[in-house]
């Protein structure tokens, strides 16, 4: 029994921190897990910096309502999930996800979810569970699942990594560079034919 297991962000939707940081003219909140491997660092930064210039999650959500998925990304997805069991594991949080997985058919998601003050302020994320990418491929192959992964960030090489077959997609130089033995895809048709080729 196979399931595909694939990052979000910079895989099939554009970086939501990026996308808030033009909106907001707030550059610093481009810095993404492709540049801070230490995803509670990153988050504790953001919210701070979220903090300081009074934005909560209504401005936040209302950058992803203007969002749509990298063209060809839905597409891929419903071909993909016609062929086996696929769940998305991000590190992002269930408000922002939300309306981009309309945008993507509903497929499964496994993510975290934000601490919201009645202001609208983010206080604070509640992760998954340590390690959630990693974490969530393992207990998968405990109930009789070969995982097969993909993503583009410092978080998602532990999915990758241990998975029977993991690629790199859309993912960074320096990454690329760092982890040699693995293949990079930039296109949803190499990924899906890398894909293909190791589905029983």
């Amino acid at each position: 029994m196979n399931i595909v297991c694939l990052d979000l962000e910079g895989v099939l939707v554009p970086e939501i921190w990026i996308a808030f940081a033009e909106a907001s003219g707030i550059p610093e909140l481009k810095k993404t897990t492709r540049d801070e491997p230490d995803y509670d660092k990153l988050m504790t930064w953001r919210l701070g910096i979220l903090k300081e210039h009074g934005l909560g999650l209504k401005e936040i959500q209302e950058t992803i309502a203007k969002i749509d998925p990298i063209p060809g990304a839905k597409e891929f997805l419903d071909e993909l999930r016609s062929l086996t069991q696929v769940i998305i594991i991000s590190d992002t949080f269930a408000q922002f996800a939300t309306p981009l997985m309309k945008k993507l058919g509903w497929p499964t998601i496994f993510c975290n979810s934000l601490e919201v003050a009645e202001s609208g302020e983010i206080t604070g994320f509640k992760m998954r569970c340590e390690q959630s990418k990693l974490t969530t491929v393992k207990a998968l192959q405990s109930i009789g699942f070969e995982t097969i992964a993909s993503g583009d960030s410092y978080n998602d090489l532990g999915m990758i990594k241990a998975s029977k077959a993991g690629f790199l997609f859309k993912s960074t130089e320096q990454i690329k560079k760092d982890n040699p033995e693995l293949a990079a895809y930039e296109t949803y048709d190499e990924l899906l034919a890398a894909i293909k080729e190791h589905l029983d």
